[in-house]
């Protein structure tokens, strides 16, 4: 079903750059999720009193910005790079963010997978020497994607069986170069994997869990053959955000490929992970703020905390638009695998 090859979408890092400061923001809503506790801040509403939801995505990047920043010991003006994208057309957001944290900025876009993108990206102009760190954050909100991608809230519409709710929040971590004959331990980004854009035919924009989970599965197949490793390697593989449907369809996949996904109880989803069933999300999280929460709140505090020892973290986007879904199109998918160790 799916044709793997060896190739350079995985690179070992050499000099692999460690995590030096992370930091959360959440909503309401997912405040009363899951990981309700782990949140660095948690919004009272979900405006933080502006006008608009476009620029309450933006003050959740700024702060999710400097408290990861402040976290890792530095000023805003010791940052060489900061990696960011939303959901929002243009990225807005990170754009307009970008402007009042006045740092340099690579916009980035790989929908829902772009936490993963910026750390790959980062990891990679960190390992070769060019920079000495960067920040990479991302975010989403749920009532500025719904009016983009969906319907106006004013609405109404009721919520197909598929759907899943996007995240309010946003997460952002700050990398550090390696240094030399520095002996401190912590969390370091040891191998990367680029996903290739896989499209199984899946045109419902409402079921997003089917059309991203076969770049799932092919990204970490891929991963699995390059670095010759096996699920037993990893504390935990996490993919985001499928969501329960999607994850089930991972699962199936991934079985139809010879692993034994009953002895894979180290494997969970972003989506999944994020509220409660009581919550009637339908399918659970999804938005570029989810994985993003997830690997700020929860992932890299276990690594941190010598719970976890290797983490191989694959968040996920349905490279789609509100035009080529009225045109009737497929959704392509993509997906980037991050390893994060605990040295």
């Amino acid at each position: 079903m799916f044709d793997i090859k060896k190739n350079a979408q995985t690179v070992v890092l050499k000099n692999a750059p460690r995590v030096v400061g992370f930091f959360s923001v959440a909503g309401p809503k997912e405040a009363r999720g899951k990981l309700g506790e782990s949140f660095d801040i948690v919004l009272d509403d979900d405006t933080m009193k502006e006008k608009t939801y476009e620029k309450t995505e933006t003050k959740m990047l700024v702060e999710a910005v400097n408290g990861a920043i402040e976290k890792a010991s530095l000023k805003q003006e010791d940052i060489n790079l900061m990696l960011a994208g939303d959901l929002m057309n243009q990225s807005t957001s990170t754009g307009f963010a970008a402007r009042e944290l006045l740092l340099p900025q690579l916009g980035l876009y790989d929908a829902c997978a772009t936490m993963a993108s910026s750390l790959v990206v980062g990891s990679l102009i960190l390992s070769g020497g060019a920079m000495s760190n960067c920040v990479c954050v991302t975010g989403s909100h749920f009532s500025s994607a719904e009016r983009l991608f969906r319907f106006p809230l004013e609405l109404g519409n009721q919520r197909q069986k598929t759907s899943q709710w996007t995240v309010t929040g946003a997460g952002a971590v700050v990398l550090e170069a390696k240094k030399e004959n520095v002996k401190t331990k912590g969390i370091k980004i040891s191998a990367v994997t680029i996903g290739k854009v896989i499209d199984f035919g899946i045109v419902d924009p409402s079921n997003m869990g089917a059309a991203m989970a076969p770049a799932a599965v092919h990204t970490f197949l891929t991963h699995l053959k390059n670095t010759k490793t096996k699920t037993e390697d990893y504390s935990l593989i996490v993919t985001g955000d499928l969501g329960l449907f999607g994850k089930r369809i991972f699962l199936e996949l991934i079985a139809k490929e010879g692993i034994n996904i009953n002895t894979l109880d180290n494997y969970n989803d972003c989506g999944a992970m994020v509220y409660e069933d009581s919550q009637g999300t339908q399918q659970g999280a999804s938005g570029a703020g989810a994985s993003a929460i997830v690997l700020t709140s929860h992932i890299l505090k276990k690594l941190q905390e010598g719970i976890y020892k290797k983490v191989l973290f694959m968040a996920t986007g349905a490279l789609l638009s509100t035009t080529t879904s009225q045109q009737g199109e497929s959704i392509p998918s993509v997906c980037h695998a991050v390893v994060l160790e605990r040295e």
